[in-house]
């Protein structure tokens, strides 16, 4: 397994949406154990595919406790089928945007469709952490961050901060 490089803003790549996943087999288990490690190793409790560059709709979670084993989950073509009228508001970060940190409000619970590592259709109704994790992910899929939920003014010094860092790392 190896630990990939995760794309920051402006990378304009994060706003490209991700292209369905079209077969799943052991190259795409090979980069969902990667994706794994480097969530892991950021540390994250998801990660989507575009985040390393790989426009695919496929994402990693694992909102498990510190002290407790890890749970990974992996979701192919993720797609949200159901959201509920009651909202949630957690404070989100994003391995893409670092040390950038809102309070969101999301639907609190979302039933997903996905395929699994074995190319099986499933189904999961989350609440809590994980349905904000998972809508924060599939957002990213579809070429949307969690600062597109703040204010213009807001979410334009986040822009123009990353955008001089990218800048002066250019230089």
């Amino acid at each position: 397994m190896s630990i990939l490089p995760i794309v920051v803003i402006p990378d304009p790549i994060l706003r490209e949406p991700s292209k369905p996943v079209e077969r799943v087999d052991d190259s795409l288990r090979k980069f969902a154990d990667n994706m794994l490690e480097t969530m892991y190793d950021a540390p994250g409790v998801g990660l989507a595919a575009i985040q390393v560059a790989e426009p695919i709709r496929m994402l990693t979670v694992d909102v498990s406790e510190k002290e407790e084993e890890r749970q990974p989950q992996v979701f192919i073509n993720p797609k949200i089928v159901q959201v509920s009228d009651t909202p949630n508001v957690y404070e989100e970060g994003c391995l893409s945007i670092p040390d950038v940190y809102a309070e969101i409000e999301r639907p609190a619970e979302v039933t997903v469709e996905y395929l699994d590592l074995s190319g099986e259709q499933k189904t999961i109704k989350a609440d809590g952490l994980l349905a904000t994790v998972l809508q924060h992910e599939i957002d990213h899929l579809d070429g949307k961050l969690f600062i597109d939920y703040l204010s213009k003014l807001k979410r334009e010094m986040v822009i123009r901060k990353f955008k001089k860092l990218a800048k002066q790392r250019a230089i």
